[in-house]
């Protein structure tokens, strides 16, 4: 009877989960919302459908496990490194802050300091999951507060384990004395220690001798036992499951096979962890929450405004703009994942009960649902406000660097930017980068590139550019958003500069155009008509053809990908396919036809093909006479079928025919 019971909420728990999360995925609400109104609505004080919570439990720790398993395979070393000043900087600036003013404000209601410190340590975490989520599906996680975003995210998951850690200490549940918690912390660290260093030797072996028996399964089984072990090591020593799993996912992230390991481990992680999130809402008492749904919803809103101004003071500490700051703090809003897991283990430590527990339940569930409109306004509010408090006369972050006229401005710093510049400067081609992430700028600076720090969607930032004067206008920079905002400023400042802009998706050109670009280069696109020239090559269509149809995908604004069929120049292309083709073979030195003549070649005969041309250094030798003794370097032009072309390709090298 256990079994079927066991099974039954089960059944009910995920079929429970799959309903609301279609529904709210229809209205846009994100998933972990929806897990969370699948258990309020099938808890105790909702249908009751699952009466007990006991063995969802079970499953939702090992959700936990998981979730901060795969946490720590993707907080590599090369990775932190990477993120720099914002993971090492605006991360703990925005936590001591966050948890310091929380702290404050819950002494001055009359609680103890461990549980005012306990509830901070609550407060200060966002929601890794859906903020990078709703980054992701707007293109916006390479962009500069994508990139500062991610390293408050890291530096807050890292944090996890050290909280959880401390929660039995805060409780009391442990002893608190400098002599047990260095026995506690010190002697159990240092085992700890040991197991990761030896760990992470025998891991890396252990993957390499799995990825040669290309077993799928293997990788799964190994990635759930390192991440078992290690919780169930770190549980023995009193410390939490999730240290151990964190400590397995770094291990594992040190290998070159950790990418294969989170694709293989990802679903088993999603099932668990959205039990996690189900339980979580089961512990809701919705009859509570209905009662005081006014007082919640006033201290969702107050958290999301506290926790905003404090991360986006953070961030301006650690010397970003207002602008980014801004729009990065509005995007850490939220309180996370995580800290549902902190409140639950606060819970069964005795810090946090009754009603106090559901209020910040409820309000934390409140602050993830505002997170997608928060997201979606964040760039206007930044923007807004960054011109509202700058000083009249003064650019924000400006050089001093003066630009030159009939210059190209080159705006963003990263790949394509640095690459132009670069040229640009090979060239003698007057030009200055606008770049607002200061690291970037420093990189700028390093190779010499004129620079100018400041914000492309502010007017007086273009004007010290010198927009006006300029020839050309690059957008270098991802984000749709600021790029749009920028457009329209700069169209304003010149009506006549030629401005060319880049972009992730084929449908943003159009927009894009009517805020003023007047090219417009889709990578997406960009990319597709790459493949096209490659696989045509291949077949030896002409180059001349494939140029033809390349300018003409291109042309209107690539109006022939949006109508099909492709038209006169595709049915070209046809033609050519079926009929035969021309292509060029350059003549290698170790190959057949150096120093012998065409009649001793005999490629007619032998291939089917004709050498209609010779191209010789910048002579041409058109209808070469048969006594024309080739040499290593010229080039062959040759003409004849596409499976002829390829015999002669294959005799020519010096293969069998």
């Amino acid at each position: 009877m256990e079994t079927l019971e066991f099974l039954s909420e089960a059944v009910i728990v995920l079929a429970a989960a799959v309903a609301v999360v279609l529904l709210s995925t229809r209205l846009r609400i994100p998933p972990v919302v929806g897990f969370l109104i699948s258990g309020i609505l099938i808890g105790p004080s909702g249908l009751a459908l699952v009466p007990e919570t006991e063995q969802v439990e079970v499953f939702a720790e090992i959700g936990v496990v998981l979730l901060l398993f795969v946490i720590g395979m993707q907080l590599s070393s090369a990775e932190m490194r990477s993120l720099g000043r914002s993971f090492l900087i605006g991360g703990s600036l925005q936590w001591a802050l966050t948890t310091g003013l929380t702290m404050g404000i819950v002494i001055g209601f009359g609680l103890p300091l461990a549980h005012a410190l306990f509830i901070g340590f609550v407060v200060s975490l966002s929601s890794t999951a859906v903020v990078l989520k709703e980054y992701q599906e707007r293109r916006e996680t390479t962009t500069p507060q994508g990139r500062v975003v991610l390293g408050v995210l890291l530096f807050q998951d890292l944090l996890i384990v050290p909280m959880i850690a401390l929660t039995p200490v805060l409780a009391g549940a442990i002893e608190a004395s400098a002599s047990s918690l260095t026995l506690r912390f010190g002697g159990g660290l240092a085992a700890v220690a040991l197991v990761f260093f030896i760990g992470r030797v025998l891991i890396r072996q252990l993957t390499r001798i799995i990825a040669g028996t290309r077993v799928r399964e293997l990788f799964v089984l190994a990635a759930l036992t390192t991440c078992l072990a290690m919780a169930w090591f770190t549980a023995r020593l009193e410390f939490s499951l999730a240290l151990g799993a964190f400590l397995a996912g770094v291990m594992v992230a040190e290998t070159e096979y950790s990418h294969q390991v989170i694709a293989d481990i990802g679903p088993f992680r999603d099932l668990f962890a959205s039990i996690f999130f189900v339980s979580i809402g089961m512990l809701v008492d919705l009859p509570f929450a209905l009662a005081k749904l006014p007082l919640l919803v006033a201290l969702a809103l107050l958290l999301a405004v506290g926790k905003t101004l404090v991360a986006a003071a953070a961030l301006k500490l650690a010397g970003f703009t207002i602008r980014i700051a801004l729009i990065c703090g509005i995007g850490l809003a939220q309180i996370g994942e995580f800290s549902f897991v902190l409140m639950e283990v606060g819970r069964a430590n005795g810090l946090l009960q009754g009603e106090r527990f559901q209020i910040l339940l409820v309000a934390a569930v409140l602050t993830v649902a505002l997170t997608p409109i928060l997201v979606r306004i964040a760039p206007a509010v930044g923007t807004r406000v960054a011109a509202l408090v700058r000083r009249p006369g003064r650019d924000e972050g400006s050089t001093g660097d003066q630009a030159p006229s009939g210059h190209v401005v080159v705006v963003g710093y990263g790949m394509n930017g640095s690459l132009l510049a670069r040229i640009l400067g090979e060239t003698h081609i007057p030009y200055l980068v606008v770049e607002l992430d200061p690291d970037g700028v420093r990189r700028a600076r390093a190779d010499g590139a004129p620079v100018l720090f400041g914000d492309a969607a502010q007017k007086e930032i273009l004007e010290r550019a010198g927009v006006e004067d300029a020839k050309v206008i690059v957008f270098a920079i991802s984000d749709f958003s600021a790029v749009s905002r920028s457009l329209k400023a700069a169209r304003e400042l010149s009506p006549n500069v030629e401005i060319l802009v880049r972009t992730h998706k084929f449908k943003e050109i159009e927009d894009l155009r009517k805020a003023g670009a007047n090219q417009v280069v889709a990578e997406e696109f960009e990319s597709a008509i790459e493949i096209f020239t490659r696989v045509l090559t291949a077949y030896h269509v002409p180059r001349n053809v494939i140029r033809a149809e390349t300018r003409a995908l291109r042309g209107e604004a690539y109006q022939m990908l949006r109508n099909a069929p492709l038209g006169q120049a595709l049915e070209a292309v046809l033609e050519a396919l079926e009929a035969g083709t021309t292509d060029i073979y350059r003549i290698a030195a170790e190959g057949r036809a150096g120093g012998r003549t065409l009649r001793d070649l005999d490629l007619r005969r032998q291939t089917g093909t004709s050498v209609i041309a010779v191209v010789r250094g910048e002579q041409s030798h058109p209808n070469p006479s048969s006594d024309l003794r080739l040499e290593p370097g010229d080039c062959l032009v040759l003409v004849g079928s596409h499976e002829e072309i390829d015999r002669a390709f294959r005799f020519l090298d010096g293969d069998a025919t």
